[in-house]
């Protein structure tokens, strides 16, 4: 039986595009998922097409708002936080400077200062960002020990973020039978169903499902680009470990691709064009681009030594799904199930890529 049956799990965030893969995992696992955040902010949503609602509770509230957000927790009494609700986008944090800074920050603040008068949780997992670094734009990859920081107030902001779990860590989750708090940075997260504006991937779906050509703003910048479910597993994971009593892991990890897998954005704007079956190319914004990172890697080496942890999905892997989900759901297939599927075979998976034998029960989605 999954450790996951029967588990209380709150999630924060579950309306935006990590949130809905995330809710619809733990809730097929047989999780009691309780979701706290904001309406979706796109349309369409993964939220909404996927028809999330349907597998777990479902609560509007903001993270800025305290009692309201400590009332939802309190009465869902989890032993399990996902905090995933933040102000997700590089561009817009320079527009919206100190809704990203309260929603980011604050936000992170609340959910750890809820949890602290939670009696029933045993494990936070608090996602920040690969950028929360302080990126000198090098060759090297960045490891958990590196200094927090950030150029645009996106990425200061999760910088920030990591401070306020250390302090929270160390300042009141240290005493026995406390909750385990792990922080997690994942690279740039890809998948089926995001809509967010600004970002790659839902740029480039966009331009092809209304026959344009995608804007490209920075060709050959390079990121860290991995699967959602390959971020999702990382945090499964960890709580999973928390939830065992492995106090060790209440520390902050990465969850990034394979170094060989990480890529310019030319690379990846070619090879959807291909996978899409697409022959026009591309073309450059007219106006002037705020500032963005053109370099950025991650060390996942602790989470390799420490957990066994791999991806499953190369990035050609990667991108295959995403165009055989929004070709399947744009085609009219029932966009919860197509996400089932694609989780169920991720867990199917080795780090190999071959049958994942040990997961060889379908779930109940499948039977």
């Amino acid at each position: 039986m999954s450790i996951w049956a029967g588990q209380k799990v709150f999630i924060t965030g579950h309306t935006g595009f990590k949130g809905s893969w995330l809710s619809l995992w733990l809730a097929n696992l047989g999780a009691e998922v309780t979701g706290y955040a904001l309406a979706p902010n796109t349309e369409p949503s993964l939220f909404e097409l996927a028809r999330v609602q349907e597998r777990v509770k479902h609560i509007v509230g903001d993270v800025r708002d305290l009692p309201s957000m400590e009332a939802a927790m309190r009465a869902a009494a989890p032993s399990v936080v996902f905090h995933l609700a933040a102000q997700p986008l590089v561009r817009l944090s320079y527009d919206e400077p100190v809704d990203t800074f309260s929603t980011n920050v604050m936000g992170t603040v609340n959910v750890l200062d809820a949890v602290r008068r939670l009696p029933t949780c045993r494990a936070v997992i608090a996602v920040t960002s690969d950028k929360c670094y302080e990126n000198r734009e090098w060759e090297w990859a960045y490891r958990e020990n590196e200094p927090m920081g950030g150029y645009d107030p996106y990425s200061a902001s999760k910088g920030a973020s990591e401070l306020v779990i250390s302090a929270y860590r160390r300042s009141y989750f240290q005493p026995p039978g406390s909750a385990g708090v792990a922080s997690v940075r994942a690279g740039n997260v890809i998948g089926g169903g995001d809509w967010a504006k600004d970002r790659l991937i839902p740029d480039i779906v966009r331009a092809l499902g209304a026959g344009g050509l995608p804007v490209i703003r920075s060709p050959d910048s390079v990121r860290p680009w991995q699967h959602v479910l390959e971020a999702l597993g990382g945090y499964i994971d960890i709580a999973e470990r928390l939830l065992a009593g492995e106090r060790k892991f209440a520390e902050s990890w990465n969850f990034g691709p394979s170094d060989d897998d990480t890529r310019p954005v030319r690379w990846i704007v070619e090879r959807m064009l291909e996978k899409w079956g697409a022959s026009q190319g591309w073309h450059f914004p007219d106006n002037e681009q705020p500032h963005e990172a053109h370099l950025l890697r991650l060390d996942c080496s602790k989470a390799r030594a420490a957990m066994g942890w791999r991806p499953r999905f190369n990035l050609g892997t990667a991108l295959d799904r995403i165009v055989e989900w929004h070709q399947q759901v744009g085609g009219g297939a029932d966009a919860q199930a197509v996400t089932l599927a694609q989780i169920h075979e991720y867990r199917m998976r080795t780090t190999d890529g071959s049958a994942h034998m040990i997961d060889a029960q379908p779930d109940d989605q499948f039977r």
